[in-house]
């Protein structure tokens, strides 16, 4: 018997509770700025965010995902906070999450459904990169989990890189880094299992055919993604322009046809009419909550994507 299930990534756009902390730069996200950004308004983007978690893969799998990472959570209690909205509450979630030294106070984590998940190691890497003038950039750590989906024993390593805000090639340098970081982890993994099951998502903050995103996959890792980002589709739409950052990417051993009991189906972009903007000039993009400081009430200025995975029991 063979069994589906689906494994997603999310960037959920700067979803802060409304309290400010001292120690990172959240002061926009509080109800007495511009922005401001208070209860009712955080409430209802979990409450949103939550349905459209929970629709990810229902189409083909008939339940949500099994896992999901996230970038851009600021701490423990959004994450606490969506498992508890009203579209995800029954449906079991936890979720690995450490802080991260970004100096926005934002991270990644991953949310997993415990009737099917069981976690058997998680731990924060640390990723050192630098500016060009060799001053440390501190951005998000990557997230590493090991755990069993129903007996199959898989690796999941979440990650957000550094952005592109300061111009495309002057922060090139610095994915790059976060590519090899991640190399190195796999390489890691595969010299004490060279069968292990690994799974690379997150917001790369680079397209499928980046130098970075390249160097990561190597001949160990499949990007399915290749595939998904076209001039018309993406996952994020900059300047009139389709971007495929946030990206879902396997080992080799997930394709194999026989004797493989775990393996990879389908990977989709999930795009859905009520996650775009219905008019104006940037209709059709992703449904963002802010358009600067201004409020228009959408979930994130990324789709989610996500991958169809078929366990035989």
């Amino acid at each position: 018997m063979k069994k589906l299930y689906t494994i997603a990534f999310y960037n959920l756009e700067n979803l802060f509770d409304t309290k400010n902390d001292p120690k990172t730069l959240d002061d926009d996200f509080t109800p007495s700025t511009e922005m401001d950004w208070n209860e009712k308004r955080y409430t209802k983007k979990l409450k949103k965010l939550g349905r459209v978690i929970s629709q990810l893969g229902y189409t083909e799998t008939t339940h949500p995902p099994v896992l999901l990472g996230v970038a851009e959570v600021e701490n423990e209690t959004v994450l606490k906070d969506l498992a508890n909205s009203k579209f995800l509450k029954s449906k079991n979630y936890g979720y690995a999450h450490f802080d991260s030294p970004d100096e926005r106070g934002i991270d990644t984590a991953l949310f997993y459904r415990k009737d099917y998940f069981e976690v058997l190691h998680k731990e924060a890497i640390t990723l050192f990169v630098t500016n060009q003038e060799g001053i440390r950039d501190f951005t998000r750590d990557i997230l590493y989990v090991k755990g069993k989906l129903e007996n199959e024993l898989v690796h999941i390593l979440v990650n957000h890189w550094p952005s592109r805000r300061e111009g495309v090639e002057v922060t090139n340098h610095k994915r790059v880094a976060a590519a090899m970081k991640n190399r190195e982890i796999i390489s890691k993994i595969i010299s004490e299992n060279r069968l292990a099951k690994i799974i690379v998502m997150g917001d790369l903050n680079d397209d499928p055919n980046s130098e970075s995103a390249k160097t990561m996959a190597g001949t160990e890792l499949y990007n399915p993604m290749e595939l998904l980002h076209t001039k018309y589709s993406g996952s994020l739409n900059y300047h009139h322009s389709w971007n495929l950052f946030d990206q879902i990417i396997i080992s080799n051993n997930f394709l194999q046809q026989h004797e493989n009991p775990f393996q990879f189906e389908e990977a989709k972009i999930f795009n859905s009419k009520d996650l775009k903007e219905y008019r104006g000039k940037f209709k059709g993009n992703p449904f963002r909550t802010y358009a600067g400081s201004k409020y228009i009430g959408g979930l994130s200025d990324h789709f989610p994507v996500f991958a169809i995975f078929s366990i035989k029991s």
